[in-house]
C-alpha cells in the first residue's frame, strides 16, 4: 500500500476540521457552524473546505455577498472544487450577476468533464453545472440557450422535485410565457 502524500494528507486533515460544521449544516443550525468555522479558519487559513461550508452557511442565512467571497476563497485555495463553481454560479445568479454566473457554471462544467466527474456510458456532465447554468441563462433572459442546458440538465436524472421544477420552467418558456423577471437562489421563477 502507497503512503499518502503530503498533499492528500493535508486535504485528510482540512476535512476532518470540518466535519463536526458540516453536521450543524445538515441539522440546519447554520450560525452554531458558522461560528465553528470561523474559529477552524482562525487557526488555518488554508482550508479550502472552511470556506467553502461558510459560503453555503452564509447562503443559508441570506447573506449572498459573504458567500460569494467564501466561495472565491475556497476556488482560490482549490481551483478544482467543482462545488464551490456551481455555488459561486448560483449566487452570482441571485446577486444579479447572471453573465458571470454563466461564466462561473461554464467553469465547472469544463472542470467537471476534465476531472472526469460524469456519469452514464455518454459522458453526460455534471448536472449542477448545467443547472447552474441554465438559471444563469434564464436570469440573464437568453431563453434558447437557458432551454438548451436545461434540457441538457434533465438528461443527468437529477432529483425528482429540482427535475420537476425544471420542467416547468421548460413547459413555459415553450408555451410563450411571459419573460422571466427573475430566478431565485432556489431556483424559483418569477414572471413579468
Amino acid at each position: 500500500m502507497q503512503k499518502p502524500t503530503e498533499e492528500e494528507r493535508a486535504d485528510a486533515a482540512h476535512w476532518e476540521a470540518v466535519e463536526e460544521a458540516t453536521e450543524l449544516l445538515h441539522e440546519e443550525r447554520f450560525h452554531e457552524a458558522l461560528t465553528m468555522l470561523r474559529e477552524i479558519l482562525r487557526a488555518d487559513t488554508k482550508n479550502p473546505y472552511a470556506f467553502y461550508f461558510t459560503g453555503v452557511a452564509m447562503f443559508e442565512v441570506g447573506e449572498l455577498t459573504p458567500a460569494r467571497d467564501a466561495y472565491r476563497a475556497c476556488i482560490a485555495l482549490a481551483p478544482k472544487h467543482v462545488g464551490a463553481r456551481v455555488a459561486l454560479s448560483h449566487v452570482l445568479r441571485s446577486l444579479g450577476e447572471p453573465r458571470a454566473a454563466v461564466k462561473e457554471g461554464m467553469a465547472a462544467l469544463a472542470l467537471a468533464n476534465d476531472l472526469g466527474l460524469v456519469s452514464g456510458p455518454n459522458r453526460r456532465a455534471d448536472g449542477d453545472a448545467l443547472h447552474a447554468i441554465g438559471l444563469a441563462h434564464l436570469a440573464d433572459q437568453n431563453l434558447g440557450e437557458a432551454r438548451k442546458y436545461l434540457e441538457a440538465f434533465l438528461t443527468t436524472e437529477p432529483e425528482f422535485e429540482v427535475a420537476t421544477e425544471v420542467r416547468g420552467i421548460l413547459a413555459d418558456l415553450g408555451a410563450g410565457a411571459p419573460v422571466l423577471r427573475a430566478v431565485d437562489e432556489e431556483g424559483e421563477a418569477g414572471w413579468n
